[in-house]
């Protein structure tokens, strides 16, 4: 529920502040809509294999979909981090204006939740090679899998309002 309120707050935030670009470049001409759809399809793809994983019967099939969970989640986040390192490069910081900085905060922060569910898989993926599957094992995957498919619907989220609208407004 916390993170419901905070990225609210963040969707808010970023609402009020997209068009305050000091004079610098708006969403128009920073966002690559096909390089955001990718990074979409990877999120997209990573909820469908979580849910394979919550599917499976055996140990090494929960195992295999989980390490293809992460690797479709690295590879959304090395996207993510390429398009910063690209802004950033360009001069385009979260300091050049209310915008920017609104961008920023609501993108890294969900990239930050994503990262921490890299983590989540790997102590997950541990805690199956040693317990293997169990009633405790088990709930924490479905737990996990709430959490992952939370993220890819705050990313949803984004991509709509940051991504699509900002280039088509």
């Amino acid at each position: 529920m916390t993170d419901c309120l905070l990225f609210g707050t963040l969707f808010a935030v970023y609402a009020v502040l997209h068009n305050s670009t000091y004079g610098g470049p708006g969403p128009k001409e920073l966002f690559s809509l096909p390089e955001a759809f990718i990074e979409t399809m990877l999120l997209l793809f990573s909820s469908v294999t979580c849910g394979f994983a919550v599917l499976s019967k055996k140990r090494n099939h929960i195992l295999f979909w989980l390490s293809i969970t992460f690797l479709l989640g690295a590879g959304f986040l090395m996207m993510e981090l390429r398009e910063f390192s690209h802004l950033i490069h360009e001069g385009h910081d979260w300091t050049k204006s209310a915008f920017l900085s609104s961008f920023f905060t609501l993108v890294s922060t969900h990239g930050l939740h994503v990262s921490l569910g890299l983590l989540w898989i790997i102590v997950l993926f541990m805690q199956l090679l040693y317990y293997g599957i169990s009633q405790l094992t088990f709930r924490r995957l479905v737990v996990f899998s709430m959490f992952w498919h939370f993220l890819d619907l705050i990313w949803i989220f984004i991509f709509t309002f940051v991504y699509l609208f900002g280039v088509a407004l």
